[in-house]
């Protein structure tokens, strides 16, 4: 049986990108919330959570700090996700239809250069990844949605610019959370030590 991997958000999502790079083989388990993901790892819904902790752009996801040394479970691993933004939309809609883009407010400021360049208004949405699950639902032709092309091809968008993020060295480091502790070197790479 495959491993199961719990991840705070809709498919397409960039946590659920994390996933499938650090755990291609790995059965993905949208949540809610990241206690949702934690909570399905805890009653064994899930073998292990991916959760981001940080990004270059960004800074720290207060909200997973706040509930790592509390939440019962091990760091066992790490991924890290280059952010690469891409702007999408319903099949046949060109980038000069596009009047107003959703995505989650951390994208948003982090595309604003492109978006002021098109005239595109920045709309905050929940979810990214669920904004492009809306989007697609609704055939609308004047609007797109910010996420990863993983989202795109999931919910069949059309990708109509990549690469749109502000900064390229835009990353996000992601802990992944098991039941058991794990101190077992992985890979030969460096590795990033996390006190809690």
């Amino acid at each position: 049986m495959s491993e199961r991997i719990a991840f705070q958000g809709e498919l397409g999502a960039y946590s659920h990108e994390a996933c499938t790079t650090a755990r291609p083989d790995a059965v993905p388990v949208p949540c809610a919330s990241f206690e949702a993901a934690i909570e399905a790892v805890k009653s064994g819904q899930a073998d292990f959570a991916m959760l981001p902790v940080e990004n270059t752009t960004y800074g720290r996801v207060a909200d997973n700090h706040r509930l790592i040394p509390d939440c019962g479970l091990f760091i066992v691993d790490e991924a890290f996700v280059r952010v690469r933004i891409a702007l999408m939309a319903n099949a046949g809609v060109p980038l000069s239809a596009v009047k107003s883009v959703r995505a989650h407010p951390v994208l948003l400021p982090q595309s604003a250069t492109f978006l002021k360049k098109h005239g595109i208004a920045p709309i905050s949405a929940a979810d990214s990844a669920g904004a492009a699950a809306e989007l697609a639902a609704s055939g609308a032709q004047d609007q797109g949605v910010l996420a990863s092309e993983l989202a795109a091809e999931i919910h069949g968008l059309e990708v109509l610019a990549s690469d749109i993020e502000d900064h390229g060295h835009n990353t996000t480091r992601f802990v992944i959370m098991g039941r058991e502790p794990d101190m077992s070197r992985r890979g030969k790479l460096n590795m990033m030590t996390t006190f809690v």
